[in-house]
């Protein structure tokens, strides 16, 4: 472990810190380990408030501190649940942060401890750097049998402070899979006028509620309050009755309609299918084929597509230095030519996953569109559910790396 410390004030010196914690360095510990307790949560403490106060250099002096004195950074990760779910991104109402800290989930494992650093490094410096939604007050919980209508009703009048409580008190009354059951039907509702939103991020806050376990729910209920009084969605629709296609090779077509195109709108329709399957737990079959329906009708008349990827040759990737010399000429035809032969082995799809993980965190300089990373949670889980289908895989990390680098260069 490195002793002492580095300059962080003025211009932080972010690429110095990540490429300290990418060479092992700055080695993981648990949170707190190297350090005394009280001293360990007056840290913790002390990040929390540099986030909620919008202090980007103050998080990350105290982040780079926990760290080089032991402290795990996922450890560090976790803790962050209070602040993260009142993370806001304006203009936009969507809470697209909070959704980012869940699927931060699905990228650690594919990191070796001594590089999670990097990714929470990430994570800090967006959270810090944006404004906070306003506490939702707690008031005390109602004892009378609670409705999801009541609800529906008090997103409809605007109230976020009644929302947040009613959902506390039907949390407590049905338990999160009925809640989560519940809030995914009525988001369904309103993709089209969310661009898949009102499901997807519902689904993550939802994932990382229940996860965290004996976790105070009241953040998550808040950003949920407060994100479906803003968009006005209120009524739960019925469940729509077409004809199922949810068999496996009706998915499969219409996957490889959902990784077709390119930009901001066409990488939203497999993100939503994502958060579909990865709350389908939560719901019956008859459910389940009204979420497919909704998120079929969501992408309209979009046809299917191939990635251009026509007299691209691939180039071999042995390594990460190789993979990232790729990745830094920014030219997604040529490495998605490339990474397709490392789609059809689970070793290759691991490396693939690591690589790309490390490479996003390397590429990082302080501002990032949330989608980079929720972009890559879909993709990685696409190479991973669908590593049998060639086409679905490969439009989907053209899409993907397409969408980053365009956002890199612009």
């Amino acid at each position: 472990m490195i002793s002492g410390g580095f300059n962080v004030g003025g211009q932080f010196r972010r690429r110095e810190f990540l490429k300290l914690i990418s060479s092992g360095l700055l080695t993981a510990g648990g949170w707190g380990m190297g350090t005394g307790a009280k001293q360990a949560q007056a840290m913790e403490k002390g990040l929390l408030e540099a986030i909620e106060a919008s202090d980007v250099e103050g998080a990350l002096k105290l982040l780079e501190r926990s760290i080089r004195e032991g402290a795990d950074p996922w450890k560090i990760h976790l803790s962050l649940f209070p602040v993260v779910q009142r993370v806001l991104n304006p203009p936009f109402i969507n809470p697209h942060l909070p959704k980012m800290y869940n699927i931060c989930r699905e990228l650690v494992p594919y990191l070796s401890k001594d590089r999670t650093g990097a990714l929470v490094t990430l994570e800090v410096t967006e959270y810090a750097r944006r404004t906070k939604m306003k506490k939702i007050r707690r008031a005390s919980l109602p004892t009378h049998l609670i409705s999801f209508k009541e609800m529906e009703v008090a997103i409809g009048e605007n109230n976020p402070e009644k929302v947040a409580t009613l959902m506390a008190a039907f949390l407590v009354q049905k338990g999160g899979p009925e809640f989560a059951r519940r809030f995914l039907l009525l988001g369904s509702g309103y993709l089209n006028d969310s661009l898949g939103h009102s499901v997807s991020c519902t689904a993550f806050i939802l994932l990382e509620m229940l996860e965290q376990g004996g976790e105070d729910s009241w953040p998550a209920l808040s950003a949920l309050a407060d994100y479906f009084c803003k968009g006005r969605f209120h009524i739960t629709p019925g469940l729509k009755k077409s004809a199922s296609v949810t068999e496996k090779k009706d998915l499969h077509r219409f996957m490889v309609r959902a990784t077709s195109g390119r930009g901001i709108v066409n990488l939203h329709h497999p993100i939503t299918f994502y958060a579909i399957e990865r709350t389908r737990k939560f719901l019956n079959q008859e459910e389940y084929d009204h979420m497919v329906n909704a998120w079929i009708e969501f992408m309209g008349d979009k046809r299917e597509g191939e990635a251009p990827l026509a007299g691209m040759k691939p180039e071999p990737i042995e390594n990460y230095g190789r993979f990232y010399g790729l990745f830094s000429r920014m030219e997604a035809k040529r490495l998605t030519a490339s990474l397709r032969g490392m789609i059809s082995s689970e070793e290759g799809r691991q490396k693939l996953g690591r690589f790309m993980v490390q490479a996003v965190c390397e590429k990082y300089q302080g501002d990032y569109n949330p989608h980079y990373l929720t972009g890559l949670g879909s993709v990685l889980w696409i190479v991973d559910q669908y590593r049998d289908q060639p086409s679905i895989v490969t439009n989907g990390l053209f899409q993907y790396l397409d969408f980053f680098f365009s956002g890199l260069r612009s």
